[in-house]
């Protein structure tokens, strides 16, 4: 017997890379269905593919037992299919009920009461309680999100597709999203539910997909299942998906900022008041919703952000007005990885070799550069993180974006730092390579390293770091032990529920 939604034999390249290989998926209506996978797996593929935005190469798509060709977005929509995407497609100065209304005809035709007790009634019946006069940039993360899933509600989808829903939201706006996401499978809707996080599965997943490289791997349920199989099932061998914190003694403070301000180009305040000192041997990590002040704050340590106010000491000596590469002689490194991974240190054009030698090539006496030894790092660095490439000599613009993080991060770990700044280190990285830099950066601490974490998983800052600082709008909300913080309170202090805990 057929399911309700399936897909069969969907194969999607895009010139040389296969994205997806002969995949099958089956969904029912009233279950809500996880499709986890790798950066890379073919997840988003596969729903793009559902959704209409991408016509697959072979294969073919069932809605209720009909082939369907899903052209284009309209006819995915025409079918009941609405995918509330990872990046919100939402008009900023628009309110919720003309958000609702772009491109929809139905609406066209309803008088703006009788819209807004549409709009309120849907709302009520799926606990998202939208207000159709509010605009969107007064709007939190969460409540924009629930406006995206109006929208394809308002357009009779019953076939709802979430690419990685919670990535921007506080545990709080997760728990309340789950509620949503239950409500639309009690009133018969299908939930595809895209996500790389096991512990989001195991809380709202009946049945889950796991896709590896392009094909499907098994399909389960939940109760036949746990994290450790579903983590083995992605990466295809067994994984330790222990982080271990080492106890060691917190040494001397190395790093103390007090008062720390920035504004932006446009005058706004991105750092206010940011004050924390950070000893050896310990990790800080930092909290907080994408855009709170943590690129800034990283960046004003290293010397590429200007500051307006307060101060930064090293050991007693102030690093205001010093240039990164006067910061970099004094022992502090700085492994930040921003969306675009080459726009902070590495090269595209220059390979591996090159981009080991920029980090102290200046110090090199006479005209000639010794490329021996950066020769020897990189192969070092390329069997330490399992790095993907042709070979040393080939440029770096060749590797994927994961293989181009772990050079840039074996490039700052081999400068043997005192202190270690480093953001989001495991972004768009497999499950086995980030527990081997969790493990790189506990050995850092072991070895007296100084390090600040910024990062957007709470479980592994709970797990990986000492303390963990939580910024809102630029400010400081709150400085707690990991061993004492629980999940719940982070979220309520990255929401700007502020606290008086400042730790030591």
């Amino acid at each position: 017997m057929m399911a309700d939604i399936a897909m069969e034999g969907i194969t999607k390249t895009f010139g040389k890379v296969v994205a997806n290989k002969n995949i099958d998926l089956q969904v029912k209506y009233g279950e809500i269905h996880a499709l986890l996978g790798e950066n890379g797996a073919g997840k988003s593929t596969l729903v793009n593919v559902l959704s209409g935005i991408y016509i697959p190469d072979s294969g073919s798509v069932y809605i209720d037992g009909k082939e369907t060709r899903l052209n284009s977005p309209r006819i995915a929509a025409e079918v009941g299919i609405g995918m509330i995407h990872q990046h919100f497609k939402l008009v900023e100065n628009m309110n919720a009920r003309e958000n609702i209304l772009l491109g929809n005809k139905k609406g066209l035709l309803l008088q703006k009461e009788k819209l807004n007790g549409e709009i309120v009634a849907l709302s009520e019946r799926f606990g998202l309680k939208i207000n159709p006069d509010q605009k969107v940039y007064d709007m939190t993360v969460g409540e924009k999100q629930k406006l995206e899933i109006m929208k394809v509600l308002f357009r009779g989808a019953n076939i709802l597709i979430l690419d990685e829903p919670t990535a921007v939201l506080t545990p709080q706006e997760t728990e309340n999203l789950f509620e949503i996401i239950q409500k639309m499978k009690d009133e018969g809707c299908a939930v595809i539910f895209i996500t790389h996080k096991m512990n989001e599965v195991m809380m709202i997943a009946d049945r889950i997909t796991v896709l590896r490289k392009g094909e499907t791997v098994k399909t389960l349920t939940k109760e036949e299942t746990s994290p450790q199989e579903l983590a083995e099932l992605m990466v295809g061998h067994k994984v330790d998906l222990s982080i271990k914190r080492p106890k060691t003694e917190k040494g001397r403070v190395l790093l103390e900022v007090k008062d720390l301000q920035a504004v932006n180009e446009e005058g706004i305040k991105t750092l206010r008041g940011i004050s924390f000192k950070l000893a050896t041997r310990e990790i800080l990590g930092v909290a907080g919703l994408a855009g709170n002040g943590q690129k800034e704050l990283c960046e004003a340590l290293a010397g590429l952000y200007p500051i307006t106010g307060g101060s930064i000491e090293y050991l007693g000596e102030s690093l205001v007005g010093k240039s990164p590469r006067e910061i970099s002689s004094l022992g502090i490194s700085m492994s930040f990885v921003p969306e675009d991974r080459l726009g902070m240190g590495l090269v595209a054009a220059m390979d591996m070799v090159d981009n080991f030698i920029l980090k102290d090539y200046y110090k090199q006496k006479g005209m000639f550069v010794d490329r021996k030894q950066a020769r020897e790092k990189a192969r070092q660095a390329i069997k330490k993180l399992d790095i993907s490439t042709p070979g040393i000599n080939n440029s770096i613009r060749e590797l994927s974006g994961g293989n181009i993080q772990k050079v840039l991060l074996a490039r700052e770990l081999n400068s043997n730092p005192s202190l270690l700044i480093t953001a989001y280190p495991v972004r768009g990285l497999d499950i086995n390579v980030s527990y081997k830099i969790y493990d790189l950066i506990n050995e850092e601490k072991e070895k007296g390293v100084a390090i600040l974490y910024v990062g957007e998983d709470l479980d592994v800052l709970l797990e990986l770091c000492d303390r963990i600082m939580v910024l809102c709008h630029g400010e400081v909300m709150g400085i707690l032990d990991a061993d004492k913080a629980g999940k719940e309170e982070l979220g309520l202090l990255m929401s700007g529920e502020k606290t008086d805990k400042l730790g030591d």
